[in-house]
């Protein structure tokens, strides 16, 4: 399906049809237009000239080695061999190199894997960004026998990634394709901020009746904004607490990675005033920092949903003034502000007043600009 998408966004369906002739692996590939849930896609054929073939890790590696690929799809590939046979062996206890890969060392998986690699390869991605993957559910048949969905090798490789299941219970991600995933995705979340440019769908085997069986693939340019992000916010309100620890838990917040801690004054029950809490965290930091709200403050409970922050790239520039050098943040689209802390510094050392050091850096970085 990822290479069907890929392919339908524009990578040559001959290049990767002469790449995967060149493995010389007993398959061929192709490329069919079709239909799933009414959407319109590529489907990504291959025919297999043998029974499935046990294959060592070595002997794919050498396979992607002879063939006629770039050098970037090839390191790619073999990239997401080892972390595929490192995840099973793990899963089943044996040395990487007595691993049998079964259906993912087959010709058809093969060609799955250096088909994605070189499809990226062709349409010159630069980063990778993958939504949360839906898994699926149920049972899968493999030649171990039955296995639960996602499948163990999946589930490894997997960790750390968002995922969900929905929809049809049948296995919608794959050791292979979660070994593609876990390998070249730069990051996972929503869309980052950028210019689309392409699109395409990638169609898979079955036409489900409750949902589109589709992969798709964006294809963008990057725009001013830096950061695209999931967060979590978590938020308490708070009227039974010193000030004084208040803002030490702040502090502590900030120091144990939250993106922002804000304190708003607020007027709750029975019009007793107090302070709305309000945490801005990563996912993967988002327990640690629940664990120590609940430490440092007397709340028992807390809101928490989910958000996305969005950040413009920003770059430094510096300044000299009267007092001393003062670092200028200036963002994408040219707005500009003083460091705090350096002006703080310089108003401490002075004795001049903040504010005025403030002004003096930003006259100073506006007749640099001219």
């Amino acid at each position: 399906m990822l290479v069907g998408a890929l392919a339908d966004a524009g990578a040559d369906h001959n290049a990767i049809s002469n790449a995967i002739a060149s493995l010389e692996s007993g398959a061929t590939v192709s490329f069919e237009k079709v239909k799933r849930g009414g959407i319109g896609a590529t489907k990504y054929h291959v025919q297999v000239q043998e029974a499935h073939v046990h294959r060592h890790l070595s002997h794919i590696v050498k396979m992607i080695e002879k063939a006629d690929i770039s050098e970037r799809a090839r390191r790619n590939a073999i990239s997401v061999f080892r972390r595929l046979g490192e995840a099973e062996a793990q899963v089943h206890q044996v040395p990487i190199e007595k691993v049998h890969f079964h259906e993912v060392g087959a010709a058809d998986s093969i060609a799955d894997i250096v088909g994605a690699c070189l499809a990226f390869d062709l349409l010159d991605i630069g980063a990778i960004v993958c939504s949360p993957l839906n898994v699926g559910s149920g049972t899968v048949k493999t030649e171990h026998g039955l296995l639960p969905v996602p499948a163990p090798a999946t589930a490894l490789l997997l960790v750390n990634a968002p995922i969900y299941a929905r929809g049809p219970a049948v296995e919608l991600t794959t050791p292979t394709g979660a070994a593609v995933v876990a390998t070249l995705a730069n990051s996972f979340g929503v869309l980052p901020p950028m210019k689309v440019t392409r699109t395409g769908y990638g169609a898979g085997g079955h036409d489900f009746p409750e949902q589109a069986n589709v992969l798709r693939a964006i294809l963008g340019e990057p725009t001013g904004a830096d950061e695209a992000l999931n967060v979590w916010v978590m938020e308490a309100n708070i009227d039974d607490l010193n000030p004084q620890v208040l803002a030490y838990a702040a502090e502590r917040l900030l120091e144990a990675g939250a993106l922002d801690v804000t304190l708003q004054p607020v007027l709750m029950k029975k019009g007793r005033p107090g302070h709305l809490l309000h945490v801005i965290a990563r996912p993967q930091e988002r327990e640690a920092l629940a664990q120590l709200i609940f430490a440092e403050t007397s709340t028992l409970g807390l809101r928490v949903y989910p958000a996305e922050r969005r950040v413009q790239s920003r770059t430094f520039a510096e300044v000299e003034t009267r007092f001393g050098k003062v670092r200028m943040k200036v963002s994408s689209e040219g707005s500009f502000a003083p460091e705090y802390e350096d002006c703080r510094k310089l108003a401490l050392e002075s004795g001049v007043a903040l504010k005025q050091i403030i002004a003096e850096a930003n006259c100073e970085y506006l007749n640099q600009s001219r």
